[in-house]
């Protein structure tokens, strides 16, 4: 006699704006004790990375359009993403305004990328999540702007001049040529093009010539193992999402 599992899926969604709250406590603390060392921030910050990519790890494995990765592939690259992000704040290279995007594209990142690698797919149940997130907090992010004394209309028109763009792009090359370009490639280009027109336009055409040469390398490079698995081509995903990383993060 067969017996269901009673078990349910993690909550992603709600963890996904829950567990960044471990990297901001230190900065919140600011007030009370004190600036925290960078070993104690980097290393909460890291930590909390660890408890992120479990939860993404865990998430990924339950749903069928996910994929069941070792340990650690997804708690290491999140715990190194997080624990960068604290010491790019500590030094002053990343405003305060900017942690709650970075932390959450890390996550996101590394979950999609992990997917894409192993199953040469991009599950929309992420892909979409993205939508709503990265507009919320570059919502707090224009709202911490004005705050500030400066003009939020900047980031807000180059966020939504970075996704038109990006998406007209990505939906251009998918219809051309469909095999080259994945239809959720061509979703997720939208959130991408949005933080990267929010950092810097220039970032854009850079980002697009970078990704090419991740995803080329990959053709490259990959081990056997992994072309076994990428019968229907290259993964792009993974090129688009570290070159836009490099801006974001």
């Amino acid at each position: 006699m067969l017996v269901k599992s009673t078990t349910r899926p993690i909550p992603v969604r709600i963890a996904l704006f829950a567990l960044p709250l471990f990297v901001l406590t230190p900065l919140m603390l600011n007030n009370f004790l004190g600036p925290p060392g960078p070993v104690i921030l980097i290393s909460v910050s890291a930590t909390a990375g660890i408890l992120a990519g479990m939860v993404a790890r865990r998430f990924l494995a339950r749903h069928p359009r996910g994929t069941r990765a070792r340990a650690g592939c997804c708690e290491v690259p999140t715990a190194i993403l997080w624990g960068l992000i604290a010491w790019r704040w500590h030094i002053g290279d990343l405003p305060t305004w900017w942690l709650p995007t970075a932390a959450l594209y890390a996550w996101f990142a590394v979950s999609l990328a992990v997917v894409d690698f192993r199953e040469r797919r991009v599950p929309d149940v992420i892909t979409l999540a993205g939508y709503p997130v990265f507009g919320c907090t570059l919502t707090l992010a224009a709202v911490a702007v004005a705050a500030s004394g400066h003009s939020w209309k900047p980031l807000v028109w180059n966020a939504i001049l970075g996704a038109t763009a990006f998406l007209a792009i990505h939906a251009t090359i998918h219809l051309v040529h469909p095999p080259s370009l994945g239809a959720g490639d061509v979703k997720l280009s939208v959130p991408l093009g949005a933080l990267l027109g929010a950092v810097d336009l220039i970032a854009l055409p850079l980002a697009l010539t970078l990704a090419a040469v991740i995803t080329l390398a990959l053709a490259v490079a990959a081990p056997r193992t992994l072309r076994t698995r990428w019968r229907s081509g290259i993964p792009h995903a993974p090129g688009m999402l570290a070159a836009t990383a490099l801006f974001v993060l």
